[in-house]
């Protein structure tokens, strides 16, 4: 077992085990025998590059042999920072191969955020683009290098630069290296197949260490609720590396039942839907501002869409309307939404739930062993119908972020059941409702982000005395952050001057504040704290008064 992962405690194994949802097989093993079982099968679609399952496992194996040459042995962690595009795929199963721990970043990430990845997980190696758009992620690379202490290997796809290791060269490159050598390699399943990415509320982001066990029977459950089958095409737009279009249940659900998966580049209206008609997608996974763009853009009329089944909707609140909306343009689909953490508990909306439920709730768990407590500030229970915080505890519900066991200390109870930070309520129907959040995130069209992140860096501009960052409604994306600002006296600051600032701190652009608001002091809870609840609650009225929410 890898230093700094946390077990399930071997009552809480013996129990999985004993009922079937941990197999104790790697994703090694269990992918090799489906793309033995598929060989003939597409499996994935990029552009217009049609990939069989033997293929993918023929390539990802060679480009494994060739990582084994460059010295990556099982354990090894590698940041993974690719687009939508058939490499990555190579990548993860080649990654899997060997039993090393790919961590999954996002085309989002800059070099603040990857190189706390690096240092965070000890990673040998990372694997990026060259360029997309007017950015060069090489730069990243040559920068984290020379002061990283174990940062050795940089892998890139397309214009590699001397000193680094062209990745279309490692899947192509016929290898001295025996089969034998890759089948001799011991994957112990309770070790990481994969590290997620949780922001946290510190500021610092945390490893999520999925265990092979777990995130094979993440996959089978997803799949088992959303419908998925050998027939059935995903059409995958979300980032591959985020938990919901890679295990929710993702490639790894759809390859699970040899099905196909289509992968997309672009959000536009029109790229998808040509993609959809083209390829007859049955399922796409989608966060609530990408739908509501899709159902509001012209050109829907002009495609056909009747091979579409299942739209998954995860990463924040789904707008009954929305949902209304999507049927009547698309009447065959069915808008299913879901409520998941990259940290394990997954809930989803059944098809035969009643209207009334499917339009009020984010669904309930998908295994009989998820336990969930709604609990008050003092980890009480809360009665029936009331408010709380979810706990989780589960088969594939992590029991301990990597590396961090005092910040473990706080996340967890002392009985294992992690503390999501989001507020709840147990509908009726045993389905459950999202209420809010507990902890300082702003939830931006899926993508959470830590307020104290942000502030910190705020803080450091010259003309800035004190800082909140604070969610304000968006009809589109939900929430979007707006920074209530205390300035030094005789200092005067802009949104623009502000973004600009914190561009120079290269940081994800999705975290950047969209509002600045100057005011001369925060109003202050009982306890004389910052209220970010009043703030919030200011911010929305301007809004409303400003006719930009409802």
């Amino acid at each position: 077992m890898l230093a700094g992962v946390v077990r399930f405690p071997p009552e809480f194994a013996a129990r999985y085990r004993a009922k079937g949802y941990w197999e104790d097989r790697s994703l090694r093993d269990t992918f090799n025998e489906l793309f033995a079982r598929h060989a003939d099968r597409i499996a994935v679609i990029d552009q217009d590059q049609a990939v069989t399952y033997g293929q993918i496992d023929q390539r990802s194996t060679r480009l494994a042999l060739n990582l084994l040459d460059e010295g990556l042995k099982p354990l090894d962690r590698v940041v993974v920072q690719l687009p939508n595009v058939i490499e990555f795929v190579y990548l993860y199963f080649a990654l899997q191969k060997i039993g090393c721990i790919p961590i999954m970043a996002l085309p989002t990430h800059r070099f603040r955020e990857m190189s706390q990845f690096v240092e965070l997980s000890g990673a040998l190696a990372c694997a990026t683009p060259d360029t997309t758009k007017d950015f060069d992620y090489r730069d990243i690379l040559r920068r984290i290098r020379p002061g990283s202490k174990t940062l050795r290997l940089g892998i890139i796809l397309g214009d590699a630069p001397q000193g680094y290791l062209s990745l279309t060269e490692l899947i192509e490159r016929p290898s001295k290296r025996s089969l034998k050598e890759l089948r001799s390699i011991t994957i112990d399943p309770e070790d990481p197949a994969a590290f997620q990415l949780s922001g946290g509320t510190t500021g610092i982001p945390k490893l999520i260490p999925r265990s092979h066990n777990d995130y094979i029977y993440n996959s089978k459950m997803a799949a088992l609720v959303t419908g998925v089958g050998p027939e059935r095409v995903m059409l995958s737009v979300l980032p591959l590396a985020h938990n919901l279009p890679l295990a929710c249940p993702g490639l790894q659900g759809y390859f699970l039942h040899g099905a196909k998966v289509v992968l997309g580049n672009s959000t536009r209206g029109e790229d998808i839907f040509a993609l959809i008609e083209r390829h007859r997608a049955s399922h796409m996974a989608v966060v609530p501002a990408l739908l509501i763009r899709l159902i509001n853009d012209p050109s829907i009329a002009k495609y056909d869409l009747a091979s579409m089944r299942v739209i998954q909707s995860g990463g924040q609140r789904l707008q009954p309307e929305v949902r209304r909306r999507t049927k009547e343009l698309i009447p065959s689909v069915f808008v299913q939404e879901n409520f998941g953490m990259a940290e394990g508990m997954l809930m989803f909306i059944r098809r035969d739930d009643p209207e009334d439920v499917r339009m009020e709730t984010v669904g309930r768990p998908v295994s009989p062993d998820d336990e969930v407590r709604l609990v008050d500030d003092d980890d009480n229970e809360v009665a029936a119908g009331e408010v709380g915080e979810l706990l989780a505890r589960g088969p594939y519900t992590l029991r301990g972020y990597f590396g961090v066991p005092d910040y473990n200390a706080r996340a967890f109870t002392t009985d294992g059941f992690y503390r999501s930070g989001d507020l709840m309520r147990r509908h009726p129907s045993g389905n459950y409702m999202v209420e809010g959040r507990k902890k300082d995130l702003i939830n931006r069209g899926g993508e959470k982000i830590s307020a104290e992140e942000i502030e910190n860096l705020i803080l450091t501009h010259p003309a800035v005395q004190n800082v909140a960052c604070v969610p304000m409604p968006d009809p589109v994306l939900g929430e979007r952050m707006c920074a209530y600002v205390i300035l030094r006296r005789e200092k005067n600051l802009t949104l623009a001057e502000l973004v600009a600032f914190l561009m120079n701190e290269e940081i994800a652009k999705h975290k950047l504040p969209e509002r600045l608001e100057i005011v001369d002091e925060f109003p202050l809870s009982p306890f004389g704290k910052v209220s970010k609840k009043d703030l919030t609650e200011r911010i929305t009225l301007v809004l409303r008064d400003e006719g930009k929410i409802c």
